[in-house]
């Protein structure tokens, strides 16, 4: 193997650890504390069914004959069991069509997580932005848990953090790479992604003050977002609907 190859093959593992990295990476505190909730229920369940498993043995071995040797290791065995049977859920990764109809209390965490799943494929500008975006979703998920979900904020909320946003960086990764910095309409699909995402990051931020303020008409009316509708992903205008 030459020089050469073995410098490829160094740069490529060093390249998929840093996806790795990249993908593990939360960028917001509210999916770190969904996904704790859901380990928190794992080891519930586990202990649940470790402590009935451990009572039916107790019985067992006061009314009808003590365990013995063999009756301990079956026991072990089936603890062992129990816990890989109730630990093994893993965490319900959320897809872009889930995001709309999140609750609305999980929808910034929900959110982060499928943007923390998507963030390595996009390019370094966008990355950082959406660390941003991360930033705001926190600031903006305690005003959340008190919103009346069916109020005109709410549905404003739900499109700007559960449709627009994932739609701007889904529709970016549906444009193939080799053409993701080609010049469409005077702009790059690059160029287009990063100024829908700075224009959202804002929007959010927005968003969060205004429902921190109790400015909910003033929310209710925001439309600024809907610029994205007009700067399509792909260079190409969208009528407004």
């Amino acid at each position: 193997m030459t020089m050469s190859e073995v410098d490829k093959i160094r740069i490529s593992a060093a390249s998929a650890i840093e996806r790795s990295r990249e993908r593990r990476r939360p960028i917001g505190t509210k999916s770190v504390a969904l996904r704790r909730q859901h380990l928190y229920k794992k080891l519930g369940r586990v202990l649940v069914a470790g402590g009935i498993v451990l009572i039916g043995a107790a019985v067992f071995g006061a009314l009808i004959q003590p365990l013995g040797f063999i009756g301990l290791l079956a026991l072990f065995i089936l603890l062992i069991g129990v816990a890989v049977l109730f630990g093994r859920s893993p965490f319900p990764e959320p897809r872009q069509a889930d995001l709309p109809k999140a609750d609305l209390k999980q929808l910034a965490g929900r959110t982060e997580i499928w943007l923390e799943a998507q963030r390595p494929a996009l390019p370094a500008p966008a990355r950082q932005l959406v660390d941003g975006i991360g930033v705001q979703l926190d600031l903006l998920a305690p005003q959340l848990q008190t919103l009346d979900a069916s109020s005109p904020a709410a549905a404003n909320i739900r499109k700007l953090v559960g449709e627009d946003l994932p739609e701007l960086v889904a529709g970016y990764q549906r444009i193939p790479a080799g053409l993701r910095t080609e010049a469409h309409a005077g702009r790059t699909p690059d160029e287009t992604l990063v100024g829908g995402l700075k224009m959202l990051e804002s929007e959010i931020g927005n968003a969060a003050r205004s429902l921190a303020a109790g400015e909910l008409d003033k929310l209710a009316t925001r439309e600024r977002y809907l610029q994205l509708k007009y700067q399509g992903i792909d260079g190409e205008d969208v009528p407004a609907s």
